[in-house]
């Protein structure tokens, strides 16, 4: 099973090219929100993909729960943790599933995660107010909207 590279974004893990990307459709999981989940494999002769499943939600929960971004050190602490347990990325099969929970998150990132809460207008960083949304700031009212102000 390989990875569309369309979507994807290379890292090189202690000399060995990968393709990352976060899984774009979530797994149905009830009533509660799916959980943050990205692939990874290797670029020059992928086998073996590796399942990354965080303890966090997807950005696009309707609950408001709080979620991360995934950067490469995340990544790179992944694949360094899959492949110590046993991770083949150059031999076919099915995917390696590792997940992760709060704490092994905490140890792969070097402190604690920085969460972001999804709200209306994009997201605040966990403990924020809407002063920190990058856009929109100021919440108008159609009744407040008059001929100089838009809501």
């Amino acid at each position: 099973m390989t990875m569309p590279k369309k979507g994807s974004r290379l890292i090189t893990v202690d000399g060995t090219a990968f393709r990352w990307r976060v899984s774009h459709r979530p797994a149905s999981r009830g009533d509660s929100p799916s959980p943050l989940t990205f692939v990874v494999e290797r670029d020059e002769n992928p086998g073996r993909v590796l399942r990354v499943s965080l303890p966090c939600a997807r950005p696009d929960n309707w609950e408001g729960a709080r979620t991360i971004a995934i950067r490469p050190p995340l990544v790179a602490g992944c694949v360094r943790r899959a492949l110590g347990q046993g991770w083949l990325p150059a031999r076919p099969g099915p995917a390696f599933t590792l997940p992760v929970t709060e704490d092994e998150l905490t140890e792969l990132l070097d402190g604690p995660p920085a969460y972001l809460i999804p709200f209306l207008w994009g997201m605040i960083p966990e403990g924020g107010t809407i002063r920190d949304l990058p856009r929109a700031r100021r919440i108008w009212s159609r009744e407040n909207a008059g001929p100089d102000r838009t809501p």
